[in-house]
């Protein structure tokens, strides 16, 4: 606990701590979209905007905040005018995004070090500066997240109910694409863009499986994100590993256990419940 001494690791672990909450609190609408993988999509065009900002010596972060943003609408107006499948859309984001910024910081004068950072993340080297919009973007996505939790739970659960309802489907729509790019984006420096979807997604899943309730799944997920976040954090600075990769491992690891205990209680309960009795066969009756 020494090295959490030192300011940089405070920063690192203020940082993954907010997005360990703010994440699935996303994540659980993806989820009920069957949108769980536009996180990876919308991080290869998030990176595309880093590559375009260190070519042009502009931020790279705000640059990607931009692209994802584009990104993650493209696919929202892709998917309701129903031109092509979502699943379509994604791999055309999936294999452009990172083909365009693996080229676009090729053409810069940066270095692989700086591409591994935002594809991977780099939680120890979070300036104070960092810090301060991680948490200002962090806390809003959060606050929007739970402020419109009946709104957004509508439309992500039946569209045409929520249309029927009176609610207003194509903003709301546009919010949560809107706050994906965000998301990731804030996210880069701690987990990468390779590695945010996990973190969006393998909380959501760990909860559903000991939660019934939206409401109740959501404060779960947030719960192990928080604790994904904080462990991980704790066990790179411990072990010497990488930040990002540890913190999705022990999500990855907590839905494991989750799982394996559920699937052993209800084994358990099989094998405790009498099986019923056979119902008694009719009585023959004789003709004389």
């Amino acid at each position: 606990m020494e090295l959490f001494q030192y300011p940089y690791m405070q920063r690192a672990l203020i940082g993954a701590l907010v997005i360990g909450l703010a994440a699935p609190a996303l994540g659980i609408y993806l989820v009920q979209r069957r949108l769980a993988l536009i996180g990876d999509g919308v991080g290869h065009v998030a990176l595309t905007g880093v590559g375009a900002g260190l070519l042009l010596n502009r931020s790279p972060v705000l640059v990607a905040v931009i692209a994802a943003t584009i990104g993650a609408v493209t696919i929202e107006v892709v998917r309701s005018r129903g031109r092509t499948s979502g699943d379509l859309a994604l791999a055309l984001l999936f294999y452009g995004g990172i083909a365009g910024g693996v080229m676009l910081v090729g053409l810069s004068d940066s270095t692989s070090a700086n591409l591994n950072a935002y594809l991977f993340g780099s939680l120890t080297t979070i300036s104070p500066a960092d810090l301060t919009t991680i948490a200002v973007l962090g806390v809003a996505i959060l606050v929007t997240m739970l402020a419109l939790r009946p709104a957004l739970f509508a439309v992500s659960h039946d569209e045409e109910y929520a249309r029927v309802s009176g609610l207003p489907v194509r903003t709301l729509n546009l919010l949560i694409a809107v706050t994906t790019a965000v998301t990731v984006t804030i996210a880069m420096r701690a987990v990468g863009v390779l590695l945010i979807s996990a973190l969006m997604v393998v909380p959501v899943a760990t909860a559903q499986q000991v939660t019934r309730g939206f409401r109740s799944t959501m404060t779960a997920a947030m719960a192990l994100g928080l604790f994904a976040a904080g462990a991980g954090v704790w066990v790179a600075a411990t072990a010497d590993t990488a930040p990002g990769a540890s913190v999705v491992l022990l999500a990855i690891a907590s839905f494991a256990v989750v799982a394996g205990a559920g699937a052993a209680w209800r084994a358990l309960r099989r094998r405790s419940t009498p099986a019923p009795e056979p119902a008694p066969e009719p009585h023959e009756v004789v003709l004389h």
